[in-house]
């Protein structure tokens, strides 16, 4: 059900909620990653720590590479583009480089292999094809984790982030199913953003071929049916996507205060166990285009934080300037 009525303030309460929102899915996910599963009473806290020396509220790679992609969004650039792409591959080895707290198994093969490279576009195309020739998989889901801000940079063309995302995502993940994942996260958020609905990936089904399109409605009608846990593990794309909208689906939406619904949530994506963070920042980014950053727990908003030295204004900052350089919204022309 839409809002009866859509503000351009309403709309740009929830664009500032996907990014704030997936760091904060990542930090409270953060130090129980690939730890024992939590009990269905336990509340996750953003006490810092595991894999990694984390402080309290600090976000992992999920979000630091969501940044990368956020801040050349933020000038405006159309992310469909070979120079805006070529900005995204040198920004992503410029933060392995210097900024990374952790970085995918997977992803890390294709930065390493393009770091150094004249064209560090190129390199990193053709290295994430060699990964997946080599390996035969590279659908996992260090793509789906970073690409929910495009749905900021292409509110009015559901087309044109489709290609996007795709697009981005190819940049380590050369499995035609991580960008799938992907064009249906970005297209569930931005539906979200605009609409204020939870309509879900489900949305963006027409956007695939025929044959895809059935595959992730089999997937996505399991996602419907069965508790979080049961999509662990979930390193594989479908499974972190199934974890994150089962999460989504499993907690009611409370009739006394809907915006609730993003907090309660959260803690069910972190309980479904497993890669803990990223399944939590997946939702964290839908959740927030859904509810608003005005949703998420104050002293979430005050304790988030993360590379480069970013804060929550920060990241509010961020997506602002991804809706203002890139159309902004349709009632305000």
């Amino acid at each position: 059900m839409t809002d009866f009525l859509i503000s351009p303030q309403m709309r740009r309460d929830r664009a500032r909620g996907v990014l704030v929102g997936a760091a904060c899915g990542d930090a409270l996910g953060v130090p129980y990653e690939f730890g024992p599963t939590l009990g269905p009473n336990t509340l996750p806290e953003m006490i810092g720590g595991g894999l990694g020396p984390y402080e309290p509220g600090e976000y992992s790679d999920d979000t630091q590479m969501h940044v990368v992609i956020a801040r050349v969004a933020a000038s405006g650039a159309d992310l469909r583009t070979e120079e805006a792409l070529r900005s995204v591959a040198e920004g992503f080895l410029d933060w392995a480089a210097s900024g990374a707290t952790d970085i995918g198994a997977q992803t890390r093969a294709v930065l390493s292999a393009a770091r150094g490279a004249a064209d560090p576009l190129a390199a990193m195309r053709e290295a994430a094809r060699q990964t997946h020739e080599r390996t035969g998989r590279s659908a996992g889901n260090g793509s789906l984790m970073r690409t929910g801000v495009l749905a900021l940079a292409y509110l009015n063309d559901r087309a044109a982030l489709a290609e996007a995302a795709r697009a981005v995502s190819g940049l380590t993940h050369y499995d035609p199913v991580a960008g799938e994942a992907c064009v249906l996260w970005c297209e569930a958020i931005r539906v979200a953003v605009l609409d204020g609905t939870l309509d879900g990936p489900q949305s963006g089904l027409d956007l695939l071929d025929e044959a895809a399109a059935q595959r992730w409605k089999t997937w996505l009608d399991e996602a419907a049916t069965q508790p979080p846990a049961a999509f662990a593990p979930n390193g594989f794309v479908v499974r972190a996507l199934q974890a994150a909208w089962s999460a989504i689906l499993s907690i009611p939406i409370p009739e006394d205060n809907p915006g609730r619904h993003f907090g309660r949530a959260l803690y069910a994506a972190v309980r479904a166990g497993d890669d803990t963070d990223t399944v939590a920042a997946i939702g964290g980014a839908l959740l927030g285009g859904r509810w608003g950053v005005s949703s998420i727990y104050p002293v979430w908003r005050n304790t988030v934080h993360g590379w480069p030295g970013l804060r929550e204004p920060d990241l509010v900052a961020l997506c602002d300037a991804i809706v203002d350089q890139r159309g902004g919204f349709p009632a305000e022309g």
